[in-house]
């Protein structure tokens, strides 16, 4: 049979899709069967910032953009599979030493990164392509709400998930609140958005928002479920679910432990999401993008009717809770991270203004 004519074929794309902090990388296609499928391949899209927790600085949000958008309009990619550098963190949102530093107190700058923001998560809700959020890690904060516009995630089941607006100075508008109540639940959104209690993997999978977990902890040459959390019993004594919680301790003393001797290997994380891209190897490439067009919209038309709403309020909290939750967690003490609430609402309460000491007096004291 004759070779396929070659064409000449307009580029759509606005870069290469690399930049400092980000990486895309081509890898190429496999059928189920582990085969090898010529010039087909899956874009992966990496943080590559891994001594901070893989948080995105301005410059790496306009280089996910980019990533996304090329491998978007890349014709011979099947799946796009978004992840971080390392095994301690997917992301952990926006990079709290540039907010602290540089957007703290300065609400029209702060402005023109939501826009970036908004921009990077409409490009992964809009990308022609599944995605699969590959979670090597933390996903808390932004970093959540980045990887729940996925349209997939699978889970190394040592990494944990949450929300951090309410303790840091911000709120979870930039997608937690228009994804969760979608894929958890009102009531559940309402505990992670609220309270910012992290939860485990297996509460993740168990509350829908994961479509599956792996063992990613090996000790003496075999996987084991994560110790730190229970992984046996489905409910406690009351009928509630135990699944995926803290252990507390003899048991989470014997975890630890058992944590020391094992090193962690995301070997059973490739394998799934290559196994997921593969399954989707086998599809019609336009029916399939017809389906996530679709499924997509109640995530979608959530995030279009807020999304203007919440980047001007975010810009403007930037001089009040903002600046003093950011500048906390970036000048803090390692154990001390978080501004005293309570004075805070007595202050508001006695009617002190924010210009002037307010700021100074709530903020972590520095040990002596």
């Amino acid at each position: 049979m004759a070779a396929p004519e070659t064409r000449f074929l307009r580029s759509h794309d606005l870069t290469d899709g690399s930049a400092a902090g980000v990486r895309f990388e081509r890898r190429p296609a496999r059928t189920p069967e582990g085969a090898l499928a010529p010039g087909l391949f899956n874009a992966w899209i990496w943080l590559d910032n891994p001594s901070q927790y893989n948080s995105y600085t301005t410059e790496m949000v306009k280089a996910l953009i980019l990533a996304f958008r090329a491998a978007s309009n890349a014709r011979d990619v099947n799946c796009v599979v978004f992840t971080g550098v390392g095994d301690k963190a997917f992301c952990t949102g926006g990079n709290t030493k540039e907010y602290a530093e540089y957007y703290a107190g300065r609400p029209q700058e702060y402005r023109q990164y939501m826009r970036l923001f908004n921009d990077m998560v409409s490009t992964i809700l809009a990308c022609d392509k599944p995605v699969i959020c590959r979670i090597n890690g933390m996903r808390i904060g932004g970093g959540q709400e980045i990887g729940m516009a996925c349209d997939f995630s699978v889970a190394q089941d040592l990494a944990r998930f949450g929300q951090a607006g309410p303790k840091h100075g911000s709120a979870p508008i930039g997608g937690a609140t228009d994804f969760l109540p979608v894929m958890i639940g009102a009531e559940r959104a309402m505990a992670a958005c609220v309270l910012c209690e992290p939860f485990s993997a297996h509460e993740a999978y168990h509350m829908g928002m994961l479509t599956d977990i792996v063992p990613a902890l090996k000790v003496d040459g075999q996987f084991i479920a994560n110790p730190l959390v229970e992984t046996e019993k489905l409910l406690d004594r009351f009928g509630r679910l135990a699944i995926g919680k803290p252990k507390t301790g003899e048991a989470l003393k014997q975890a630890k432990e058992l944590m020391k001797k094992g090193s962690v290997d995301l070997s059973r994380l490739d394998e799934k999401v290559e196994e997921l891209c593969a399954k989707m190897l086998l599809t019609f490439p336009d029916c399939t993008a017809k389906t996530l067009e679709e499924l997509r919209k109640p995530k979608l038309e959530a995030w279009n009717r807020n999304k203007e709403d919440s980047r001007a309020w975010l810009a403007l909290n930037m001089v009040t809770e903002a600046r003093a939750g950011f500048t906390a967690f970036n000048d803090g003490p390692k154990d001390d991270r978080e501004v005293d609430f309570v004075l805070l609402r007595q202050k508001i309460a006695a009617g002190e203004p924010w210009v002037g000491s307010l700021h100074d007096e709530i903020q972590p004291k520095q040990p002596a």
